[in-house]
């Protein structure tokens, strides 16, 4: 192609990758990723680059049609890749707007006045959750501004505590005869016990057992509801915990938790389409609308997403608030945070089959329809091309089999070409969000119950039950979850041991596979990179409490009588460091702290620049931690990757690994 610089076909796949990465480097200081226009042009190429190496996959490295492995092999490994980047190009258009309703919401807050303001039911829906997960929540939601609200806590778990609880609380209180229709069942009953009281309410909105409000949550949702035609305003859920791929990891302060790309970057983009996507907890919904649409459908466990569909076939919109305003608590566990994926791919492909499916009659603008489509084709292909990219180099090791039959330079050049093109667009509109090999891990983790659910939402019963979601609970020791990850440990395995026989060993197909080898040989290690990954994650390491916002504040602490100025770190409801002087176990005494008061307290240990004080909270005081904690400030946790510190989080990982074992 360059005969004049004399380049071979590698050196000219290598130069047109460097082309493509150094226009990256200089895209970032022309390109404002507010602007529609950048972004089309951004996701364009995604295109481009994308429909070349599908064309390039498609002609040059299949195997011929013929009764072979190869053929079989080739060919559906190649149709599972196609679908998964048909659904990724979805994806890419949905992307290319942005839509930012804060000023919105600011020029219209209080659009009802004169008139009073309009009356909130705040619903926290719980089943089998802790005292220790609802009482954040219950005070995060008696403490919100708004005056004319009421809390009313619907118990499917039938508790007598929680109701005492909740009468002490002065909120109300709601169980109901059976669990008939789950979580959609239980809001359904409060909405009819709602609609009885002699003033029902304007508005309501869902909280899920573990998530609090910030103090502005209702007038800044109410504010978009100036347009008489929204039917409900979604808000971002944030968590003041690591979910357990960045905790296991040793990430939570340099990688973001698994779902700020779609709360951050996906919504906002939905919502410049029409199509924002309900996620339950966090929202606030027009009760006309939802009285009128006959509450929440029982047709699929993802009964808000299914919401969204039932308003707009009504002619109601959705519409996406992109301000912190509620943080809860992600799954700890990694059996639960692969439930909770589980749960919502089921029901996605629930609703892809019911009567508001992207095929069936109704009123549903196109682009709803496509919606639908684009979640779907997500969950049923994206983990399904995850497990496959691990499992079909084996059939070359140990069949002979060829997979892809591709020369290095055409990977090389197609392939690096769409990589480095689509890597560089995600990370300059969505803040570095993209990281080889650990965004590898947080689908491969779920990858095979997804799969699993999604063959259910596709061909199983449709009345399908799903497992509620365990929030909080003792996680203070390591956990080897072994179940999970046997199937990971048995493919880093067979991929080392194909990949050691086929380089040692004529006897294996490395030597005699044609053009292909290179190529899987590459392939093949970055697979073990990815599983050896996996399976750290998969060891849970121990948890305590944290506050990812809190930072140290001088306060004055007066121990055995004498008041000293020092400093508080580390805070939680019944613990705090001090550091400045070091106090002896058993002093006693009390601590100022902001927005608190002065709170009794005594020394549990002392280390080496301060101690370690038991908090005794009065009950009043107890609430205004939780306030200060839960329904105060911006955003916990991190938003975009750090990437110098994702390395060195890395390493310190796996040298406490090395201890641990």
């Amino acid at each position: 192609m360059y005969p004049y610089l004399h380049l071979d076909a590698v050196e000219t796949a290598i130069v047109h990758v460097l082309g493509v990465l150094a226009l990256s480097m200089v895209l970032p200081y022309v390109i404002r990723p507010t602007r529609i226009s950048h972004r089309v042009f951004l996701y364009l190429g995604v295109y481009v680059f994308a429909l070349r190496y599908v064309w390039w996959r498609g002609t040059e490295t299949l195997a011929p049609p013929g009764f072979t492995l190869d053929f079989l092999a080739s060919w559906s490994f190649f149709g599972i890749e196609l679908v998964s980047i048909v659904g990724a190009l979805s994806a890419s258009v949905i992307m290319m707007r942005h839509r930012d309703r804060r000023a919105e919401a600011t020029a219209n807050t209080g659009w009802w006045r004169p008139d009073g303001a309009p009356r909130v039911a705040i619903m926290i829906a719980t089943y089998n959750e802790s005292l220790e997960v609802l009482e954040r929540t219950i005070v995060g939601a008696k403490a919100l501004r708004h005056t004319n609200k009421q809390i009313v806590v619907l118990d499917d778990g039938k508790r007598d505590w929680l109701r005492d609880y909740c009468r002490a609380q002065s909120v109300r209180y709601i169980r109901r005869p059976d669990n008939k229709g789950a979580k959609a069942g239980n809001l359904n009953h409060a909405l009819d016990v709602l609609a009885a009281d002699r003033v029902p309410p304007d508005f309501v909105s869902v909280l899920d057992a573990d998530f609090v409000p910030h103090q502005g949550f209702i007038s800044r949702t109410l504010a978009l509801f100036h347009d008489p035609e929204v039917g409900l305003v979604q808000t971002p859920q944030h968590f003041f915990n690591p979910d357990p791929v960045q905790h296991n990891l040793g990430l939570s302060a340099s990688f973001p938790d698994e779902q700020r790309f779609f709360f951050d970057h996906v919504q906002p983009a939905r919502d410049a389409w029409g199509i924002t996507i309900c996620c339950g907890t966090s929202s606030m919904i027009r009760w006309s609308a939802l009285r009128e649409v006959g509450g929440f459908s029982t047709l699929s466990v993802t009964e808000d997403f299914l919401l969204t569909l039932v308003l707009r076939d009504a002619g109601y919109s959705t519409v996406y608030l992109n301000e912190a305003l509620t943080e809860g608590l992600a799954p700890e566990g990694l059996k639960e945070y692969v439930t909770q994926r589980g749960r919502w791919c089921l029901g996605t492909l629930q609703i892809a089959r019911t009567k508001y499916g992207p095929l069936a009659r109704n009123k549903l603008r196109l682009r709803d329809r496509w919606s639908v489509l684009d979640s779907s084709l997500y969950w049923s292909a994206s983990f399904l091309f995850r497990l496959a990219a691990l499992v079909y180099p084996l059939f070359y090791w140990f069949g002979n089999v060829i997979v892809v039959n591709a020369p290095m330079s055409g990977a090389i050049d197609y392939f690096g070409c769409y990589y480095v093109w689509t890597m560089m667009t995600f990370n300059l509109l969505a803040r570095n969000m993209m990281v080889p090999v650990l965004n590898d891990v947080q689908q491969i983790l779920g990858a095979i119950p997804i799969t699993k659910a999604a063959a259910i939402g596709l061909f199983g019963r449709r009345d399908q039950a799903f497992k509620v979601t365990a929030k909080g609970g003792e996680r203070d020791r390591v956990v080897v979850q072994w179940g999970m990850m046997r199937p990971f440990l048995i493919l880093f395995g067979l991929t080392f041991a194909g990949l050691w026989a086929g380089i040692v060993s004529d006897s294996f197909a490395f030597n005699d596979a044609g053009d292909g080898k290179v190529v899987i040989l590459f392939w093949s290690v970055y697979n073990l990179f990815v599983l050896a990954v996996t399976m750290v994650t998969c060891v849970e390491l121990p948890r305590q409490e944290m506050h990812v916002g809190d930072k140290p504040e001088r306060s004055i602490a007066v121990l055995d009588g004498t008041p000293r100025r020092i400093w508080i770190v580390g805070l939680t409801i019944d613990t705090v460091r001090l550091r400045g002087f070091p106090y002896g176990a058993g002093a006693r005494g009390r601590i100022r702290i902001r927005d608190v008061g002065d709170v009794e307290g005594y020394v549990v240990a002392e280390t080496r620049d301060g101690a370690q004080l038991h908090l005794l909270p009065t009950a009043a005081q107890r609430e205004a931690l939780f306030e200060r904690f839960y329904a105060q400030g911006d955003s916990p946790g991190v938003t975009s990757v750090r990437r110098a510190a994702v390395l060195r989080d890395i390493t310190e990982r796996l040298a406490l690994g090395r201890r641990v074992g």
